[in-house]
Parts: C-alpha cells; structure tokens; sequence
C-alpha cells in the first residue's frame, strides 16, 4: 500500500468535508440523539460505502477512458454544479 496515496488522500478529503452538509447533518443528528455511538456508526458508514461507490466508478472509467479526462470531467462538473447552485432559482 502506497502510504504517500493513503496520507494525501485523507488530508483532501478530510479538508474537503470539514463544514460541508454531511458534517451539519451529522451535527444535528448528534445533538437531538441519545446515542451519539449510533450516529458515528451510522455517518461513518455511509462515508465509508459513498467512498467504495466512487472507488469502484472511478477504477471502473480509468479502464475506458484516459485518467486526464476523468480528472477534467471531475474538475468541469463540479463547476457546473456549483454555478448550478448559485444561479439557478430553487436552490437557496
């Protein structure tokens, strides 16, 4: 195992999901749940099977289409969703 992959990979996404809705919504379910073990154990499973899911999608189109465009298509669909967000009325 590649620990340089493993450390970049988990400061990235650990960056990333800091304050984003998942960690909110994990937030209040923590707050109005007696059991917070089950709130971890739940929001981390989810974490875990959403990361699976895009693990087994992206080496799946790394077979049929070049890494670059992944990492392109990746990159211009996050921008498109994000100014979907800001200027398409509905999404605020």
């Amino acid at each position: 195992m590649d620990l340089k992959v493993v450390f970049s990979t988990f400061g990235m996404i650990f960056l990333a999901e800091l304050g984003d809705k998942t960690q909110l919504a994990t937030l209040c379910f923590a707050a109005e749940s007696k059991s917070r073990l089950a709130v971890f154990v739940g929001s981390a499973a989810a974490l875990v099977g959403t990361s699976l899911l895009t693990v087994l999608v992206g080496a799946g189109l790394s077979k049929v289409i070049p890494t670059d465009y992944v990492k392109t298509g990746a990159g211009v669909l996050f921008v498109v969703l994000g100014l979907w967000m800001i200027f398409v009325p509905g999404n605020r």
